[in-house]
């Protein structure tokens, strides 16, 4: 009786298969939305809405950039997780949704899990900059400064879960330094107070800070980066300074609900890596300092992965929350 019954759920599998293939093939088949969690005119929102542009023309239908901020960009997550599964919402995911998949623990939108990786789009270092009236040229005078200064030596944040906040605690780990956190509302929001020398030290995206290092209103310390940023050539990584495992990098990728069948998968990422292919997506990211991605959804899921180990560690030796 076993073996009666083998042909035919063999045939509704296989009818099952060639329907979802023949609905993948057929996708989109309506506008596209990308979920933004962070808000109109920030940097990972103009690089959603340059994207936007030539993903429409390559898949025929409408890409839409729809900005959800807050909660450190868990807001947006939510509201992704909860959508069809049918590749047409996407959610542009940024290092925050997996640092608050670390502290919160919340199953609603989970990195890896009920929400999958598309491709990665971007990643850029870190860089440790200082105000000048510090009188610091690079890494080694800094830490004799701060173990000097204590009521003076602060580092800027964005505040509970940021990346700004995990690599100032990394290096105060590694260091011994007791350089005291000066949380702010989100990342780049410190920049005025640190112009101003009203914080002294920050960690900020190289496309930020270049200008403010060439006209000698910021000093830069060094890049959290395996390597140097070609248009900061002069500015040394932090490993490079002796201080190993001092890796930051600010990335954002493309998600979509758990259940998205694989083929819509596969296809979202070949567009997205043949518009990252292009001569102008790779000459931005050369100007303005940052790594593109496109890669395979595996290769990112795995990223990803080693991200929450590595930055989990960070959490657990600082008893963050």
């Amino acid at each position: 009786m076993k073996f009666r019954w083998l042909p035919a759920w063999s045939l509704v599998l296989a009818c099952g298969l060639s329907a979802t293939l023949a609905w993948s093939q057929n996708f989109p088949s309506k506008a596209v939305r990308i979920i933004e969690p962070a808000g109109p005119g920030s940097a990972v929102d103009v690089f959603a809405r340059k994207l936007a542009t030539p993903l429409a023309d390559r898949l025929g239908q409408a890409v839409v950039v729809d900005n959800k901020p807050g909660g450190n960009s868990a807001i947006g997550a939510r509201e992704a997780a909860r959508a069809p599964a049918d590749g047409h919402t996407l959610f542009h995911a940024n290092i925050n949704n997996s640092l608050n998949d670390l502290l919160l623990n919340d199953p609603c939108c989970k990195l890896n899990e009920a929400l999958l990786p598309v491709t990665l789009l971007t990643s850029t270092p870190l860089v440790m900059v200082v105000h000048p009236s510090l009188g610091v040229k690079n890494l080694t005078e800094y830490q004799a400064w701060a173990k000097s200064n204590p009521e003076k030596a602060t580092f800027a944040s964005g505040g509970s879960g940021s990346i700004t906040q995990l690599i100032g605690t990394k290096i105060n780990m590694i260091t011994g330094m007791k350089v005291l956190e000066v949380p702010y509302k989100a990342i780049g929001a410190e920049l005025p107070d640190l112009l101003a020398g009203h914080v002294s030290t920050a960690y900020l995206a190289p496309v930020v800070v270049a200008q403010l290092i060439k006209s000698g209103k910021l000093v830069a310390l060094g890049v959290a980066g395996t390597r140097r940023v070609p248009i900061i050539p002069e500015v040394p990584t932090l490993i490079e300074q002796g201080m190993t495992g001092a890796v930051a990098l600010g990335w954002n990728g493309l998600f979509v609900p758990a259940g998205t069948p694989k083929p819509v998968i596969q296809k979202l990422q070949a567009e997205v890596a043949a518009i990252m292919s292009t001569p102008s997506f790779q000459q931005e990211a050369r100007d303005l300092g940052y790594d593109l991605g496109g890669g395979q959804a595996d290769e990112f899921a795995a990223y990803i992965k080693s991200e929450l180990d590595r930055w989990g560690q960070v959490i657990r030796d600082a008893k963050l929350k």
